[in-house]
């Protein structure tokens, strides 16, 4: 099995409630098929960086996933299929770090910057 780092863009008109369901589902599958689950962040609804059908914002949320490529292929065949989903990306990576995303570590320094004020 191999290491990857899943990254789902979904809609923004859904609410983060689903986002998370639909987070978990992906993690049932990914268990189903003999795989683990090393880790999950919900990064919130962000700006696009550019429009996405239509789209100027999007949930973002990260996936650190333990599984085979064929049940990585599943996810990604299913995940085209879901309209919800506007994009996805997988990168196979050597080890997983200890440390939150840089996406996190930013949120986190913003809140103690505000506090601080």
């Amino acid at each position: 099995m191999s290491l990857y780092e899943h990254v789902i863009i979904s809609r923004p008109d859904i609410s983060s409630n689903q986002v998370e369901e639909f987070v978990q589902n992906v993690a049932r599958k990914v268990e189903n098929a003999g795989g683990t689950v090393e880790g999950a962040e919900y990064w919130g609804l962000r700006n696009l960086a550019y429009r996405m059908q239509k789209n100027r914002k999007a949930h973002y949320s990260m996936l650190k996933l333990n599984a085979t490529a064929d049940t990585l292929h599943e996810i990604e065949r299913q995940h085209r299929i879901n309209e919800d989903v506007l994009r996805y990306m997988s990168i196979r990576v050597d080890e997983f770090s200890d440390d939150p995303s840089p996406i996190m570590k930013k949120r986190e320094e913003r809140k103690r910057r505000n506090k601080e004020d």
